[in-house]
């Protein structure tokens, strides 16, 4: 026979402070620096005030420099040239600096597979492969380039027409009209 014995609850907390759980397995604490109080000496590469976010992206975007075969002179050229165009582009923020970093990684790819198509060793359809690739990252380049743009504000412009009224017989012209003197 099996016992029907109720186990009393817990009595309920009268207090407002939240009950404290155990900590689980592989928890991690994440300590978050406010960007607003950091000096933000590397913020012309990646617009953010956070220089562990400008510091981070740098370093993601070098990971993509092909310099495999490149001499520690090349190497150092080739570094200083992508922070030059980190800086170049200006990011204003993190958005900007994260579009500007996959603007000059896919600038280096298209770069690199423009490169490869053109090596006289080349097998016809290795070339045609290294043109396609190169083709879809300037594709990819252009519609990074026009999202930045369009974050700037330098998209298209718009035009906003909220009334006209032509009776007949009048006319109407649509642009900039100088009345002359």
């Amino acid at each position: 026979m099996k016992s029907t014995a109720h186990r009393p609850r817990p009595a309920a907390s009268t207090s407002n402070a939240p009950a404290k759980r155990p900590p689980r397995a592989r928890e991690r604490v994440m300590f978050v620096k406010d960007p607003e109080l950091e000096e933000a000496k590397l913020k012309r590469l990646g617009g953010s005030r956070s220089d562990d976010f400008n510091n981070v992206l740098a370093n993601q975007v070098l990971s993509t420099l092909w310099t495999k075969h490149s001499n520690d002179t090349e190497r150092k050229r080739r570094v200083a040239a992508l922070a030059g165009a980190l800086v170049g582009i200006g990011p204003k923020d993190e958005l900007e600096g994260m579009l500007a970093g996959q603007l000059t990684a896919a600038h280096s790819a298209a770069i690199e597979c423009y490169r490869r198509a053109m090596m006289d060793e080349q097998s016809f359809d290795g070339r045609k492969e290294a043109l396609n690739q190169a083709n879809k990252l300037s594709r990819t380049y252009t519609t990074l380039l026009e999202a930045l743009n369009r974050h700037r504000g330098k998209g298209q412009q718009r035009v906003t027409v909220e009334h006209v009224t032509v009776n007949a017989g009048g006319q109407a012209v649509v642009g900039a009209v100088d009345a002359g003197g």
